[in-house]
């Protein structure tokens, strides 16, 4: 056990218990994961709880899709069924995590069906109904036919090809606004006209809504001579739809249709009053709105402000009511109901068009099946009087990326109250008790605080299973007053969305008094969805959000951007990516650091691509790295830092240099983990290992490495450097390839009895590696190497000798810091030139043979942050060498070709006197 000096929570957004492991299970867990590994590495004591979202409709309907007669079945056996369903889903989906390797105590998680939970669950619904957060009102709401019940925004999807009926309906004019009496008397007849995409919704019409600040005129069909209403905007597109000509008799503003009144369409002697209304359009229709207050949000407030009723004339499986008379009841509003409804316009004179229109509309996400407005009692949160609260706090939260806190805020700012009854069973109950004459509901703090005293201790099932006289005590009745029994009383049949199940799991998973996580991290479906429930849950009880920063990833696509679907066939199942298909040639299997890798690399706050191409890339980037690991372990394999390492002050400046590079490199990649950034991680991996390691400094080193004596300081010094970068590089992407860096520790000669990389810390390169200037001189040694290399195409550079001439002054001092003599073949200037021989002078030779290259160039020296900036200039002159391949170095440095060079004589020298 270390020590841990502080604590990073990170609270894992149940995913849903209702499917099979997915890649957008993949991205988020992975996302996830990688956080928690930086954060342990780094000596945090890490509090990350996986979970799952086990309720809810979606489960309820899988569950009973697998048996027959389900109809039949009592509501226990129904949750019976749901939460083996949710069981079965969970301990799939947690073995793919596993095989992904995601750390966390997969014996301890949590669960929304676990009764502890779902007694802190009802706290929180305790505290906000106590704080008067919570009530029920009867009132429109989206409602799913398809799964007879209420739904919140957060559940529905948008079908932009949905096909509906619109229609052009007159309601003809019963008492004149005052203010139009002498335009409009004596005008017969003279009608409003509306235009709806909903027909089987004008049964239930109570009024006809203007927008006060607008210009209506009044117009006679030059085809029928009869008279109409409409805005003056939308005269002339109404008139083309139409196919008619409208000649405009008078043009008023919209208050003057104040107190004016029309006959409904369909229903005898039933007035529809003409009303102001802000929430009316001039972008489409025709300016007057047909209102009813069952089946629209808006027109519900219109209703409420002018007390008109709010009937319901719509079952919960979407069929009129006998209320609606015998030519609808018992007819599905969306299909043959509503053809009902055309008809008995059409007869009643009162339809003037009817067209399909295509049009984005509500499906219920579970379903898939079309969604309706209809009113009903449910139970409520009001966002409106806590979203204020919930918006300032939000302003306060780190949200990665930025722009994700102007669509959250613009979503609270949206919402005026939140559906949080559900018409299921499986889920929480709603602790209310119904009156059994009147229906009056029966909730306080005693009748709350008994529920969840028999939650916290059988479970909800006890909701179900248990007599009413066990849940509902005498006390909790007669301090209810009105002289009734505990047995005049029913049980509540709502259960509470499951978006209040998850939006509280901080009261039950956050530990300690803060109960607030450092992050949160979801997709970006999650701003509507746990990241607002979360927020306007933990505001509405303790005005404080639950989160300190919010991530936010996007979704994933097909490799081309798009949608991923069974039919395209584009579909990237995770279990193939990392076990292989049936057929290993067409699906291999890659393996999880391959799935991982995709997602560290991808950029996640877009949309997020996967497919053959993007994960071939993926491995051969795991190949490259695996070669750049392979030689610097290669090379560890006679070194042991304890005894062997050299000090930098003594070592090879190019080694300095990258001991330099190594720690800034170290600082980069730190900081590009705290801000989530771990696809730009990915991209100093690369460049580090592909530029700076094997580009330039392995192909540089490997003559020290493989000639030198084996003890000599010279090769002792780069090895200490490549045990340095090997540490740092390793302990840089193990976050992301926990299996890649745990592999490679193992195989690291003087770490058999490591503790492995995840317990042994974080990158720790020194401070004291930093050296501001000597890139000066490293990188303008590699400058005149690249003139030199560019002046000898597809030539072995070590066949030629290099002079390099620079006037005395600045860049002159640092070559000379590389080689203090005049000519050499052994320098740290030549190691880098890559030469048979390297000489530097500070005026040009007197004579220079005529098969020479001379390459003139200049390089700008910046010291001391810019203080000193000097410009050089510099020649290299390329000279077929006269010297002879060695045969033990292979490099021209010998007087003949049987003979090792000077150097090699020497190592060869020292080795036989041992």
């Amino acid at each position: 056990q270390r020590k841990a000096k502080q604590e990073f929570c990170l609270h894992d957004g149940p995913p849903y218990a209702n499917g099979d492991p997915h890649v957008g299970h993949a991205l988020n867990k992975i996302l996830k994961d990688i956080t928690n590994r930086f954060y342990m590495m780094r000596g945090y004591k890490v509090h990350y709880v996986p979970g799952w979202d086990c309720h809810g409709l979606p489960i309820e309907l899988k569950a009973l899709s697998e048996v027959k007669g389900a109809e039949n079945l009592s509501p226990m056996e129904i949750r019976q069924k749901a939460r083996k369903f949710a069981e079965r889903a969970m301990e799939k989906q947690k073995s793919a995590f596993i095989r992904w390797g995601i750390m966390a105590d997969w014996e301890n998680c949590y669960h929304t069906f676990d009764p502890k939970y779902e007694a802190n669950q009802l706290r929180v619904f305790h505290k906000m109904y106590d704080k008067g957060f919570i009530y029920q009102d009867y009132k429109p709401v989206f409602w799913s036919p398809s799964a007879k019940t209420a739904l919140a925004e957060a559940e529905l999807e948008y079908n932009e090809q949905h096909v509906s009926r619109s229609a052009y309906i007159k309601f003809p004019l019963l008492k004149t606004p005052p203010k139009l009496t002498s335009v409009i008397d004596g005008l017969s007849p003279a009608s409003v006209l509306v235009w709806t995409t909903q027909p089987w919704t004008v049964p239930a019409n109570q009024a006809v809504c203007y927008m006060p600040d607008s210009a209506y005129s009044i117009v006679k069909c030059t085809a029928t001579g009869e008279y109409f209403i409409l805005a003056a905007d939308r005269v002339e597109s109404t008139a083309a739809v139409l196919d008619t000509q409208f000649e405009v008799i008078s043009t008023c503003k919209g208050t003057d249709l104040a107190d004016g009144s029309c006959a409904h369409p369909t229903i005898p002697g039933r007035v529809s009053p003409l009303l102001p209304a802000n929430h009316v359009t001039m972008a489409k229709g025709t300016g007057l709105v047909h209102t009813a207050p069952a089946h629209g949000m808006e027109d519900y407030s219109v209703a409420s402000h002018h007390q008109l009723p709010t009937e319901c004339l719509v079952d919960e499986s979407g069929y009129f009511t006998e209320a609606a008379g015998p030519e609808l009841r018992k007819k599905n509003v969306l299909e043959e109901g509503n053809e009902a409804v055309i008809k008995m316009l059409q007869a009643a004179g009162s339809l003037l068009k009817e067209e399909k229109y295509v049009h984005s509309y509500p499906y219920d996400w579970r379903t898939k099946k079309p969604m309706i407005i209809r009113a009903s009692k449910q139970w409520f949160v009001n966002t409106a009087s806590v979203k204020a609260a919930a918006q300032e706090v939000l302003k306060k939260v780190k949200i990665v990326p930025t722009s994700a806190m102007n669509r959250m805020l613009e979503m609270l700012d949206r919402r005026t109250f939140w559906c949080i009854s559900r018409q299921r069973c499986w889920g929480v109950p709603i602790p209310v008790f119904y009156q059994k004459n009147t229906g009056e509901s029966l909730i306080n703090s005693e009748t709350i605080t008994d529920v969840i005293k028999i939650v916290e201790q059988q479970g909800t099932d006890a909701w179900w299973t248990l007599p009413i006289e066990q849940l509902l005590s005498k006390e909790a009745v007669a301090k209810a007053g009105g002289g009734h029994d505990v047995l005049d009383y029913v049980k509540g049949q709502d259960v509470l969305d499951i978006w209040f199940d998850s939006g509280t799991s901080w009261a039950h998973v956050l530990e300690g008094t803060e109960q607030r996580a450092d992050t949160y991290l979801e997709g970006k479906d999650q701003l509507g969805g746990w990241f607002q429930s979360s927020l306007l849950t933990s505001v509405a009880t303790r005005k404080k959000a639950p989160f300190k920063t919010l991530v936010v990833h996007g979704f994933t696509l097909g490799e081309k951007g798009e949608k991923m679907s069974k039919s395209i066939g584009n579909v990237v199942d995770p279990d193939v990516v990392v076990n292989g298909g049936e057929d290993h040639t067409k699906d291999p299997p890659y393996g999880a650091d391959v799935l991982r890798w995709w997602v560290a690399e991808s950029n996640v706050f877009t949309e997020v691509l996967i497919g053959p191409v993007v994960l071939n890339a993926a491995r051969d980037d795991i190949n490259k790295l695996r070669n750049t690991l392979r030689f610097m372990l290669g090379n560890m394999a006679d070194f042991n830092p304890e005894t062997d390492s050299i000090p930098p002050s003594e070592m090879y400046i190019v080694d300095q240099y990258m001991l330099h590079l190594l720690q800034d490199y170290g600082s980069k990649v730190t900081e590009a983990y705290k801000e989530y950034d771990y696809s730009k991680v990915v991209r100093l991996l690369q460049a580090f290992c592909s530029r700076n390691l094997s580009n330039f400094y392995f192909s540089i080193i490997k003559d020290r490495l493989y000639c030198e004596e084996e003890k000599d300081p010279k090769r002792r010094s780069c090895q200490t450097v490549l045990a340095e970068a090997l540490d740092i590089v390793v302990r840089s992407f193990a976050p992301i390839l926990p299996h890649l860096a745990e592999e490679v520790f193992q195989h690291i000669p003087y770490k058999k009895d490591s503790e492995g990389v995840f317990r042994t810390g974080w990158i720790n390169a020194s401070s004291g590696w930093k050296k501001p200037g000597i890139e000066e001189a490293i990188e303008g040694a590699c400058a005149m190497r690249d003139s030199f290399l560019g002046s000898i195409p597809g030539k072995n550079a070590l066949e030629y000798e290099v002079v390099i001439v620079i006037e005395p002054g600045l860049l002159f001092e640092l070559m000379e810091a590389l080689q203090a003599e005049e000519s050499s073949s052994v320098s740290q200037l030549n190691e880098i030139m890559m030469a048979s021989q390297t000489t530097l002078l500070s005026e040009l030779p007197k004579e220079i043979p005529t098969d020479a290259n001379i390459i003139k160039g200049t390089f700008l020296i910046n010291l001391e942050g810019g203080d000193i900036r000097e410009e050089s200039s510099y020649k290299v002159i390329a000279l077929p060498t006269a010297k002879a391949k060695c045969p033990r170095c292979r490099r021209y440095t010998s007087d003949s070709s049987s003979t090792p060079c000077p150097r090699c004589l020497k190592v060869l020298a020292g080795k036989g006197s041992t």
